[in-house]
């Protein structure tokens, strides 16, 4: 396996800078309303099945994985999936995110939770001190991300150590030692399964609930948020994708995502996860669920997004729409965002401005306004029902950018 050109090395380099800096958070003081939980044992999940809690077991890492909870003061209920990149052959699960390597080193999975992991410590809508945070008084369930899997695999994958294939033999020498093969767990959806289990014993009847994520754990929403539904069925439902759009190479739909073995609703998919497209696992889960109100947030441009798309064209091969992967990619956001409200009664976008990656854990979710709109606001009326009917009419709207909308020209 080799590298196809600089732009493919500059992406795979841009790729780690955007995954490390979207899984710090702002440091704030330490609320002692968090609860953080390691499940010990196997649970039987709401697929009838024992599932057992556990990170990736990359070499080196520790496999231990928790989840943290944080008691309201109203009976509303937030879980959310935390995002950090995906790994899927050879090359990318040889390469995890390490915030000790420079930058020129290929990073894209977090393998397993970072050191120092709080809650507590990020901004937006985890600041409970915040008047204009939609959810301030709301529990919360934070799932961690640490099996590269979008939280939807369930299967041990053994991989090939693809550093002599990627990197000069000095740079390659200096990296901790990996073995030939080695294996991954990808079981993000079998910790779901347990952290929905503890949810159903101990969160007594939620009044309301969303669920959201960023980026990788976006998806994880979009494709498990029928799980919830189902498990809290008297309760108001709402999801919210933050920066997972979908737009993907064909090939990675239909040969990536099979080493994890993706675990979907089957009452929701039907049987065979594989034949979902990226873009279709929000729009199927939203059809089937008329009752739900869903929404989807990115920029026009968002570069880590971007980023793993040329990624996955460089792999596959794949010509996509335009050999600009920036044009490329926002010409099919576009066309997902707009079928999605042309089709989908119950949904909603927020379209912002720029190249930033994720808004939910950082200040910049009281500071979006380049709709017109601020996005806290646009959430608040999410939540409070105050949405028309196809887009239409209320508070809750499609809401762009100015000119975002219209076909963007490569420079």
């Amino acid at each position: 396996m080799t590298i196809r050109s600089g732009l493919m090395w500059r992406s795979l380099a841009a790729v780690a800078i955007g995954l490390l800096a979207t899984s710090a958070g702002a440091k704030q003081p330490v609320d002692t309303g968090w609860t953080k939980i390691t499940p010990g044992t196997l649970a039987v999940g709401a697929d009838g099945k024992s599932h057992a809690p556990t990170c990736s077991g990359y070499p080196g890492t520790d496999p231990t994985f928790s989840f943290w909870t944080r008691k309201g003061t109203s009976k509303n209920l937030a879980v959310y999936f935390e995002g950090g990149g995906a790994c899927w052959d050879n090359l990318t699960c040889t390469f995890p995110l390490n915030g000790n390597l420079p930058a020129s080193i290929p990073q894209f999975f977090s393998p397993a939770i970072a050191a120092g992991t709080q809650p507590a410590n990020y901004d937006g809508v985890f600041r409970a001190d915040n008047p204009a945070n939609p959810i301030k008084d709301w529990s919360i369930v934070y799932i961690p991300y640490c099996t590269g899997d979008l939280h939807v695999g369930s299967a041990r994958k053994t991989y090939f150590n693809a550093r002599g294939a990627v990197l000069p033999p000095p740079v390659a020498a200096a990296l901790p030692p990996l073995p030939p093969a080695f294996a991954i767990e990808h079981r993000g959806f079998d910790n779901f399964m347990v952290v929905l289990d503890w949810m159903q014993k101990n969160i007594d009847k939620p009044k309301n609930v969303l669920v959201t994520g960023s980026s990788a754990g976006g998806y994880g929403a979009s494709a498990n948020f029928p799980w919830i539904e189902r498990t809290f069925r008297n309760a108001h439902t709402y999801v919210l994708a933050d920066a997972s759009q979908g737009v993907t190479a064909p090939a990675f739909d239909t040969l990536g995502r099979t080493s994890w073995n993706m675990q979907l609703a089957p009452w929701v998919y039907g049987n065979d996860p594989t034949a979902i497209a990226g873009p279709d696992l929000l729009r199927v889960a939203t059809a089937a669920h008329p009752h739900v109100k869903v929404a989807q947030f990115t920029t026009a441009f968002d570069g880590v997004q971007i980023l793993f798309y040329d990624v996955m064209k460089s792999l596959y091969q794949y010509p996509g729409w335009s050999p600009n992967s920036a044009i490329d990619w926002n010409l099919q956001m576009l066309d997902t965002l707009q079928s999605y409200a042309a089709d989908l009664p119950n949904f909603r976008y927020y379209l912002a401005a720029g190249s930033y990656h994720t808004l939910l854990r950082s200040p910049q979710f009281y500071l979006e306004n380049s709709t017109g709109m601020p996005f806290s606001n646009w959430l608040t009326n999410m939540l409070a029902n105050r949405g028309g009917t196809g887009g239409h009419g209320g508070q809750w709207f499609n809401a762009s950018c100015a000119g975002c909308l219209d076909t963007p020209v490569a420079p």
